[in-house]
């Protein structure tokens, strides 16, 4: 496929009517790769580097346009509450698995100690059943889960700094909000405390 007519795309740009566009923005008006009518992305302007900036904000939709402070400010309490829910799914996820599991079994084993005594090592196994309730809610949730990562993945791809942001503090209060109801792991088998 031949692009040598489509290469310097700013040269068919009308810049006249665009206002407080980031200087680093790559267009997709004239490709054409075979999908017809270019996805209804004619003329699209994406960033390659952080700005911050408030107009003309796509935000994961083509009608998702934020022009104004306030969208912003509004678009970056959302993205901040879904980083929370994302943290919030994973911890949540851990406490129903562990009060799910079934078939606790401890093994012990003799082993040989430095001094030629003998040491029990114990083995905690836990098992849980594929077709249970509590399965199909784990699965269910890591789907949302997933979906959710993936939603803020892409914001964080708009490359703009203020949704960025949002996204990272979410997080950060998101785990801190819930990770201290973390299981503390402790080896049985571990002697230095």
């Amino acid at each position: 496929m031949d692009h040598s007519g489509h290469m310097n795309h700013m040269n068919h740009m009308n810049h006249s009517t665009m206002e407080h566009v980031h200087p680093t923005m790559a267009t997709t008006t004239g490709h054409d790769h075979g999908g017809g009518d270019n996805g209804g992305h004619t003329g699209h302007m994406m960033a390659m580097t952080f700005y911050f900036g408030y107009k003309n904000v796509e935000l994961l939709f083509t009608g998702l346009v934020i022009n104004t402070p306030g969208e912003m400010v509004g678009a970056c309490i959302g993205v901040f509450l879904l980083a929370i829910l994302y943290e919030g799914l994973k911890i949540g996820r851990e406490i129903l698995l562990r009060r799910s599991q079934v078939n606790v079994r401890y093994n012990s084993m003799p082993l040989p100690g430095a001094d030629g005594t003998m040491l029990m090592e114990t083995h905690k196994t836990v098992g849980q059943r594929m077709l249970s309730p509590a399965h199909f809610l784990q699965t269910f949730l890591h789907i949302i889960q997933v979906v959710v990562s993936y939603v803020l993945m892409l914001v964080f791809m708009t490359y703009n700094a203020y949704l960025c942001i949002a996204v990272a503090v979410g997080a950060g209060m998101g785990y801190f909000l819930f990770s201290w109801q973390k299981a503390v792991v402790v080896d049985i088998t571990e002697h230095c405390h």
